[in-house]
């Protein structure tokens, strides 16, 4: 049994043995056509360690809480059995240290101190376990126990911060110290560039497909007033002016001053390969108004930015393509409910 690659000019034959290994260089798609995509995903390039932070952000912020609010239960968890005051009082500063690593963590766009410092932290920790298991008086079992794990964790910790100490300096992190979250998303819409192009240039458009956008307001030429739905549900407003616009290519637009809150950014359009259709790509730069941990915060409940922007690429893809949004039930209520659609209308 065998597999055929028509290339146009030749036939390649690999048999069952070869399926699996890479596709022979004549049928790969052309350098042209790759270099592109490569280069997209070259500025948005990360180390990995980001995701690993956020974790330990958390698990920080939840073991800590555990320390500070029942320091004589996890006390007698590492070995202690009758806790004085002073093992309290201990356990308690372990625990609001452990939250002040947790929020530097979630809180800093780039946490690589914040993840050294944990890695300190542990490394106290371990000493302090060793004073426990010299005690004979205490439950060696549950202290070597609790070792392992505080040896596990700082395991993790040192692979974090040695991930984050080797993020390269990228578009997508230069206003990091900042504090300006940088988020990309793209989607591919079967409709001519210049349809959509003309649909986004429009701006008072936008609030059919973009779910947290109330009204856009066209002052002029280049300036325009936005008033749209924070993650609270607090309203916030902004002008904003175009900064670079090229029919059938690319918008590029910035808040102005006294704007609630900072963004800035490009949104491209380009002919999908294969005629396809549209590929519209965004570009976002933001301040979020609590920070990364508001970010975080946010992004629990998909209220975050870039949640919502890669949500109203999809709208804009039903809109352009069919004409309206199709929503289900879930859209409508949030979390387990019973299977029965009422009848009011979808607000979006």
């Amino acid at each position: 049994m065998g597999t055929s690659f028509d290339t146009g000019t030749n036939t390649i034959r690999r048999t069952e043995r070869d399926l699996g290994t890479a596709i022979a260089p004549a049928v790969r798609p052309r350098p042209e056509t790759t270099t592109r995509y490569q280069r997209l995903a070259d500025e948005d390039r990360g180390t990995g360690g980001e995701s690993l932070a956020d974790f330990l952000g958390f698990f920080s912020i939840g073991l800590g809480l555990s320390q500070a609010l029942m320091p004589g239960l996890l006390a007698r968890v590492v070995g202690i059995d009758h806790a004085d005051e002073r093992n309290r009082t201990v356990m308690r500063l372990m625990g609001m240290r452990e939250i002040s690593h947790g929020l530097a963590l979630l809180s800093n766009q780039q946490p690589e101190k914040a993840a050294w410092s944990r890695v300190a932290g542990d490394a106290l920790d371990l000493a302090m376990l060793g004073g426990v298991l010299a005690n004979p008086e205490n439950k060696r079992g549950r202290t070597l126990f609790a070792t392992a794990n505080v040896l596990a964790v700082t395991a993790l910790d040192v692979m974090c911060a040695k991930q984050l100490s080797k993020q390269p300096d990228t578009v997508a992190h230069k206003y990091a110290d900042r504090g300006i979250i940088h988020t990309r998303r793209a989607i591919t819409i079967a409709r001519p560039v210049n349809e959509v192009y003309s649909f986004w240039r429009n701006f008072e458009n936008l609030p059919r497909f973009m779910r947290h956008l109330e009204s856009v307001t066209v002052l002029g030429d280049r300036r325009s007033h936005w008033k749209a739905r924070s993650p609270v549900g607090k309203s916030v407003e902004w002008d904003a002016e175009i900064t670079e616009d090229r029919a059938n290519e690319l918008i590029g637009w910035r808040s102005l001053a006294g704007a609630d809150v900072f963004n800035a950014g490009t949104v491209s359009f380009d002919a999908a390969p294969g005629g396809r259709g549209t590929e519209v790509r965004v570009d976002l730069q933001y301040d979020p108004p609590f920070g990364k941990l508001g970010s975080k915060v946010a992004m629990l409940v998909r209220e975050e930015p870039g949640q919502q922007v890669q949500d109203d690429l999809r709208h804009l893809k039903q809109v352009m393509e069919t004409g309206e949004i199709v929503v289900s039930d879930a859209t409508k209520q949030r979390g387990p409910h019973p299977a029965k659609p009422d009848a009011e209308p979808v607000t979006l």
